[in-house]
């Protein structure tokens, strides 16, 4: 599994010490919210579609950063933040992620 660090992301995320101890995302199904504005989700779940992916490239990773800043407001679970990332990604650059 790829290792996501804060200083290899492109944007600077708030972190929610009070959610930190929490359960992160860990794979398929996590019906769970997401929240797209703490880094202790977004690191778990860049790492788990970087991983997808197959890829460690830098570019990946800050495109899935914009798609992520422009994602629809309805894709609300783990789950379906998850799916849309992997889809989105592997359309955009042409890439098969592993279901």
């Amino acid at each position: 599994m790829i290792e996501i660090k804060p200083s290899d992301l492109y944007y600077k995320y708030p972190k929610n010490h009070e959610r930190r101890q929490l359960a992160k995302f860990s794979g398929l199904p996590d019906d769970e919210p997401f929240d797209r504005d703490d880094l202790y989700e977004v690191l778990p779940m860049f790492e788990h579609v970087m991983d997808a992916l197959g890829t460690v490239e830098d570019v990946v990773l800050h495109k899935m950063e914009e798609v992520l800043d422009t994602m629809p407001g309805f894709v609300q679970t783990r789950s379906e933040v998850y799916t849309y990332l992997c889809e989105v990604m592997s359309d955009m650059l042409g890439l098969v992620y592993k279901k």
